[in-house]
This record gives C-alpha cells, sequence and structure tokens, in this order.
C-alpha cells in the first residue's frame, strides 16, 4: 500500500524573517519577536526561560497554547543557547503539518535567544548581588550593622528591623536537567516576595551538600508572617517544581540585623534535620526541632568536628545500610526511641524480635559502640542527632520503599 506523500515545507517567508530582526532592533519585547517568528516559521511557538517561566506565547487558540505546553503529538521542542550556556527552550508546533525550513529555524532561534539574553542581564545582575550579599552575610564577611542594613536597601530589603531566612535543601528522585537549581530558586523566590516584598534569595555553596541549598532572606520582624511565607514558599516548589523531595526550614526572627548570620545558621540546621527526617512536615521550624537545638553551636563554629563525631559512630552503619539495602539505622533509632525495649522496636518495625536483636549485634559489630550500655546509647544516639543537623539522610531500606507494602523488594541498581 502507497504511503500518503509527506507535505513538503512552505517557502521561506523572508519578509517574516525580517520582521524579527525589526522587532528586535526596535526593542519591541519578547512578544512581538514571538509573534514575529510564528509568522515566519509558520508555526505556533511557546518561549519559556530556565526557570520554566513562560515568556512569551504566539499560538492560534487556548488549547493550541495548552497542546504547546503539554508536549503533544507534534511539538517540538529547541534549546535557546548563548554560546555554552542554555537560556531558554522555545516548544514549537508546524501549522501546516510540514517540517520546518533548518536555516530559517535556526536563524529564528539564535535571534529569539539573543534577545532572551539580553533582557535578562539586569535581572542576572541582580542575581549575582543577591547571591555575593548572602553569601558575605552567612559567611560573616559583612558584621557591621550599617553595613547590612545599607547593602540590604540596595537591594531593596528593609533589614532595619531585623528579618528571617528560609532554607531549602532539594532532592531529586530521578537525574534532572542542569538547570533544576534555577527552577527551585525561581519558585523559592517567587512565593517569598508575594508574602514578604523585598526578600532576597540565592544558592548558597554548602561544603556537605554539593548542589548547594537555596536561602530567602525575608524583610519581616513578625513570626506569624515568617511562618506563612514558609508555608508558602513549599507549596509553591511541591506545585510548580516536580520530580523532587524538598525540606524547608525556617529561624527565629532576628530583630537586629547583626543577628542574621545566627538565624541562617539555624534555618540551615532546621532544613538538615528535615531533610535527613525523610517523611516529615513539609516546613520545619528551629524552634521545633527539639534537643538538635543544642548543636547549633557545633554546626556554626566548628562543622569539622561533627562531621568527626559522626564519622566515629554512625557512619558505618549508613555505609553498610547503603551497600547491602540493611535497616541497621532505622532499628538503632527506633530502638533508642522505645527506650531500648528489643519488643517494642519489634513491634514498630513490624519484624521479629531475633531479628532485631541480630540487628543490634550487627551495629556494635561496625560501631564498635553497645547499645546495652549507656555510654554507648549516648554516643549512637549523639551520633544520629549529628548525622542529620549534617544534613545526611539515612538510607531507606528496601522495606520502606513505596510500593513495597510489607515485603521487601529490590532498589533499582546503583552505581558500583
Amino acid at each position: 500500500m502507497s504511503q500518503p506523500a509527506r507535505k513538503e515545507a512552505a517557502a521561506p517567508d523572508l519578509g517574516a524573517l525580517e520582521a524579527i530582526s525589526d522587532a528586535v532592533e526596535a526593542g519591541l519585547g519578547l512578544p512581538e519577536v514571538v509573534r514575529a517568528a510564528a509568522r515566519a516559521l509558520d508555526a505556533s511557538l511557546v518561549l519559556i526561560d530556565r526557570s520554566s517561566a513562560v515568556l512569551a506565547v504566539a499560538a492560534r487558540s487556548t488549547a493550541d497554547e495548552r497542546a504547546l505546553m503539554r508536549d503533544a503529538a507534534g511539538v517540538e521542542t529547541h534549546e535557546l543557547r548563548v554560546g555554552d550556556e542554555i537560556v531558554g527552550r522555545l516548544r514549537m508546533r508546524a501549522r501546516g503539518g510540514g517540517s520546518l525550513p533548518p536555516a530559517m529555524l535556526r536563524i529564528a532561534t539564535t535571534m529569539m535567544a539573543s534577545e532572551v539574553e539580553r533582557l535578562r542581564a539586569p535581572d542576572r545582575a541582580s542575581e549575582a548581588a543577591q547571591a555575593a550579599f548572602l553569601s558575605a552575610l552567612f559567611k560573616r564577611r559583612v558584621t557591621d550593622r550599617g553595613d547590612i542594613v545599607a547593602r540590604g536597601e540596595e537591594l531593596g530589603a528593609g533589614l532595619g528591623e531585623g528579618g528571617a531566612v528560609v532554607v531549602v535543601r532539594a532532592h531529586h528522585f530521578a537525574p534532572a536537567d542542569e538547570d533544576w537549581r534555577a527552577r527551585v530558586l525561581a519558585a523559592a523566590e517567587r512565593a517569598a516576595r508575594a508574602g514578604a516584598p523585598g526578600s532576597l534569595a540565592a544558592v548558597v555553596d554548602d561544603p556537605a551538600n554539593p548542589s548547594g541549598h537555596v536561602v530567602v532572606l525575608l524583610p519581616t520582624a513578625e513570626d506569624a508572617a515568617l511562618r506563612r511565607v514558609a508555608d508558602g514558599i513549599a507549596r509553591e516548589l511541591h506545585a510548580s517544581v516536580h520530580g523532587f523531595r524538598f525540606a524547608v526550614g525556617h529561624s527565629r526572627v532576628a530583630h537586629d540585623p547583626v543577628d542574621l548570620y545566627r538565624a541562617g545558621n539555624e534555618a540551615l540546621l532546621a532544613a538538615n534535620v528535615a531533610t535527613a527526617g525523610g517523611e516529615g512536615p513539609a516546613v520545619l521550624a528551629f524552634e521545633d526541632t527539639g534537643a538538635y537545638r543544642l548543636l547549633l553551636p557545633a554546626m556554626s563554629e566548628d562543622p569539622a568536628e561533627l562531621q568527626r563525631f559522626y564519622e566515629e559512630t554512625v557512619a558505618p552503619l549508613v555505609a553498610y545500610d547503603d551497600q547491602y539495602e540493611t535497616d541497621l539505622v532505622q532499628t538503632l533509632e527506633t530502638f533508642l526511641e522505645a527506650d531500648g525495649n528489643v519488643a517494642g522496636t519489634a513491634a514498630r518495625l513490624y519484624t521479629h524480635r531475633h531479628t532485631v536483636r541480630y540487628r543490634l549485634e550487627r551495629v556494635r559489630d561496625l560501631s564498635g559502640l553497645d547499645v546495652a550500655s549507656t555510654d554507648g546509647r549516648e554516643k549512637l544516639g549523639l551520633g544520629l542527632k549529628a548525622m542529620r543537623v549534617l544534613g545526611i539522610a539515612a538510607p531507606s531500606g528496601p522495606a520502606a520503599e513505596a510500593g513495597a507494602g510489607g515485603g521487601r523488594v529490590r532498589r533499582e541498581a546503583k552505581d558500583r
């Protein structure tokens, strides 16, 4: 049976291509540039920036726009690059059903990429200034009250009456594209400024977390406003950035700008505890971290010592669980929560008490610490707290994974 002849691409509309150049030169803005590109390519277009925000649309109808956003049949996605950097993406669908002229497509996407980069330049400068200020503040390179307030005012944040800090830690379930940090940052900043205008946000490097974490500085002196904004950030992240688990921690209000450094450490500690806790509250306040608060000075002033204590106590258990897919850390935590009662531990874990005893023997063999002694329990308990304060999540055994129910399932293959 003969195949229907494929429709040939329409002849290039050089006049429409010139219209793209005219729109760029006249500074008419991205919407007009995209409309001109749609005419030149005879296609429906949606232009999206690095943070997945829609910058401009040229579609025939609302249904056409929805189809573009859903990656429906016939929709192509092209990266917009300036040099080696991805500045956005163009989703498009040919209106005539034929293929698009490659040369014209390349010219059009190149011009749109250049326009996106030009229009983003002020935002990029603002992002860099925010990141520099927040890094200097939380690494104590700026400590004078007047300097803190003045630099905050330059960026639109009124810190004269103090403020508060929210930290977001993100863990992706599957390999993520290189722009995921920009998307997390944009969502957190968007939610923060909706509730506290003038908020500043940036991704800050973290030696314990190579991907860094998002820090949001809120110019508010009200505890209720702080909690409302932190909850709003968590909701926005879950609604707009998919494929991730988020831990959101926030500090107490710092009424003196000089104490914002302390607030940053409080928020980071809360986010780290929430990260290591796995399934827990969407937002954790520093006040609600319980005994972990006592480890704030160690995390702030001597994190290396905290890391050494973790390595000397429960790190071997974490490594063993990760390698052999066992549940030593979970068993130890449950045992301590059950006041050292084996039967109570077995009941909480839905396993036999002989299994609990065997796992506790492995804990002793690996750590050199015996849960039967007061000293051993104290050191192991502090080691678990150090693990959480450092933001180290314990491996989840197969029985604890989604879909496993009461049985055990194999994990997907890991790097070995």
